[in-house]
């Protein structure tokens, strides 16, 4: 399930278009400016970005342009909104880095098979196996190696092991994690991250070495 980011002023907007993703079965989070945006980000990542070019306090430009000079969100597809309708502009925000444009006023229908191509086209195919060392998994039959031994793990370990063999090198915060595996970043909720993760290095033996934990941060899968 795909984690989206609204950067809306427009309450009425706003609610509008979170109501429309989360009925189309995405994760919603909400924002009515740049700086909760920012703060948000730096905590998780979301797999697309809604972005209204006129907000109170940062000029969406500017955000995409941000965006796209730092290394851990230049990747990240985005949708930029406009009530403004000349070339120019549409012009601006694709060289900026955008990868797609709506004007308002616009349809549900529009805002969803925009955001449906888009992930389909930035979503990478998923690979049937992932390899690390000794570790493997095979995604088509849920089975995970180590050692060349088979290993049982309960469904929210399988997914925890994935999600970080699939971002391997990457550190994870705790949030990412249970936003990820769990539905949900409960900050209280972090201690279910740990405990899965002890449980998920005891299970995999000596490949359990290759999951490491970044203090006061999350953990890595190298």
């Amino acid at each position: 399930m795909a984690i989206i980011y609204i950067v809306e002023d427009d309450s009425n907007i706003r609610e509008i278009e979170m109501i429309a993703l989360q009925n189309s079965g995405y994760r919603v989070e909400a924002f009515e400016d740049a700086a909760s945006f920012y703060h948000k980000i730096k905590e998780s990542l979301p797999d697309l970005i809604i972005l209204d070019v006129m907000l109170p306090d940062e000029d969406g430009h500017e955000i995409i342009k941000r965006l796209r000079s730092t290394m851990a969100t230049k990747m990240i597809p985005v949708i930029m909104v406009t009530a403004k309708t000349q070339e120019l502009d549409l012009v601006k925000g694709l060289e900026n880095g955008a990868d797609d444009y709506i004007k308002k006023p616009f349809s549900i229908m529009e805002l969803i098979s925009r955001v449906k191509a888009l992930l389909r086209r930035t979503t990478p195919e998923e690979s049937k196996y992932l390899v690390l060392g000794e570790l493997r998994i095979d995604h088509e039959r849920h089975v995970v190696y180590a050692d060349s031994q088979q290993v049982e793990l309960t469904f929210k370990e399988y997914e925890l092991l994935r999600l970080l063999m699939m971002n391997a090198g990457a550190v994870l915060s705790r949030e990412n994690i249970m936003l990820h595996v769990w539905g949900t970043d409960f900050e209280g909720e972090s201690r279910t991250v740990d405990m899965h993760i002890k449980t998920l290095r005891q299970k995999l033996g000596e490949s359990g070495k290759h999951i490491r934990t970044v203090r006061n941060v999350g953990y890595v899968i190298e």
